[in-house]
């Protein structure tokens, strides 16, 4: 089957660029994939422009300090262009399609999803900032930063302003708990009120451990 040799194809890809910045590694990508298939079946979306746009979109990973971090999917984009373009099992009408969810999926970019399948791998990928796995990733980008957990005069953010550079809590604060908002398709937006109600659990049994 097509689809099943495009993925292969793409998996390939991504294990060969392996990216450095461990909250981008394969796990997250299979992950991204696997919840993108199945916010494509709810919404009825092409799933091939899905699967190829939800496996490259770091094909090109730059660090969350990066100073050209807000570029990356434009370079991801491109990068997935060029490699869709020599598969035989890829429909070459499709690569508009692909590079523009793969860019509109991120964050920093600041860019509107414009068609179902750009804005079911932006939700796919935003999905996987939330949860338990969003906490586990959060600390493991904090760590690898070399970023202080919390600050320990207001570790919640109470009276003052978050600043995610020097405190990994305080990426909740300046992101996390709000990219739930940001949900475009129904599915995406079920599952992020549960992730979200997660994350909050998450930190009110901190606070009694910490406080």
């Amino acid at each position: 089957m097509a689809l099943e040799r495009l993925e292969k194809s793409c998996l390939l890809w991504v294990n060969e660029a392996q990216s450095a910045d461990k909250a981008h590694e394969v796990s997250h990508i299979r992950r991204v994939v696997k919840t993108a298939k199945k916010l494509a079946r709810d919404e009825n979306a092409d799933i091939e422009v899905v699967v190829a746009a939800a496996y490259l979109h770091d094909i090109v990973s730059l660090s969350k300090d990066h100073p050209k971090r807000h570029l990356a999917s434009q370079y991801a984009a491109d990068e997935a262009v060029r490699l869709l373009s020599t598969n035989p099992d890829f429909d070459k009408t499709k690569l508009d399609a692909v590079h523009h969810a793969i860019i509109a999926h991120s964050y920093s970019a600041n860019r509107d999803a414009l068609t179902i399948e750009a804005q079911i791998v932006q939700d796919a990928d935003r999905l996987d900032a939330l949860g338990a796995i969003g906490i586990a990733r959060c600390i493991q980008v904090g760590t690898a930063l070399d970023r202080n957990l919390y600050c320990e005069t207001d570790p919640f953010c109470d009276s003052r302003k978050p600043d995610d550079l020097a405190f990994t809590l305080d990426h909740f604060y300046t992101k996390l708990l709000h990219i739930n908002k940001s949900m475009y398709t129904d599915s995406a937006k079920r599952v992020a009120k549960s992730r979200l109600g997660f994350m909050q659990g998450f930190l009110a049994q901190l606070e009694t451990e910490i406080i």
